[in-house]
């Protein structure tokens, strides 16, 4: 799917919630694999002219989150950041607590002022397997955009993910490519979370 057509003109479907938390769940339909990185960096430069929005993007391995740090390094107003396991216990926990401060901060900024039009969107880009461990103690990130690069083929890998990353009135977009319906088609199923395809005029629900 080309990102050319997210300003379009076409109606925004009605946001869909989870039950449990009041969060909105969508899908963008890539065609093919070639096209998916591409179309996310397209996708975050359009969502990172929302003043100050705190973001999470969500990938399954170490290669596809360098992969994706390389292909966003450029895109105005974003400031991003990396969770990954080389990092030090030090650097982890500045990174966390950096972004939760900006994630308590943000509010929506429905006519900004000249200041507030500058301001960069915030990003942490991580890999399941150093997302917040809540159990030891850590806390959520609380970002209000919720980006899953790659969708977790089980749905308890799903649910972790809106756990540590999101907050309770947060928004979902799942990139999904050819064959992956099925899986996300499940995950629906297993969470009871009804998934609408991503409105054009995404920045008007964020």
């Amino acid at each position: 799917m080309a990102m050319d057509s997210v300003e379009g003109g076409c109606p925004s479907p009605s946001p869909s919630s989870s039950p449990s938390t009041g969060c909105r769940h969508f899908y963008l339909a890539v065609d093919r694999l070639q096209f998916k990185m591409q179309t996310v960096v397209d996708l975050l430069g359009l969502v990172g002219r929302r003043p100050t929005l705190p973001m999470v993007v969500c990938c399954s391995t170490r290669d596809d989150l360098d992969s994706l740090c390389s292909a966003v390094s450029a895109l105005p107003f974003i400031s991003s950041s990396t969770l990954y396991s080389d990092l030090s216990e030090h650097e982890r926990a500045s990174t966390l607590d950096k972004f939760r401060q900006l994630s308590s901060t943000w509010t929506h900024f429905n006519h900004p002022d000249d200041e507030e039009k500058e301001a960069t969107s915030h990003m942490i880009i991580v890999t399941d397997a150093c997302l917040p461990l809540l159990s030891s103690g850590e806390s959520p990130l609380n970002a209000h955009l919720l980006i899953n690069y790659d969708l977790p083929p089980k749905k308890e890998t799903y649910s972790r993910r809106l756990s540590t990353c999101l907050s309770a009135d947060g928004v979902v977009i799942n990139m999904v490519v050819g064959g992956e319906v099925v899986t996300l088609k499940a995950i629906e199923d297993a969470t009871n979370i009804v998934m609408q395809e991503m409105p054009m005029q995404i920045l008007d629900i964020l």
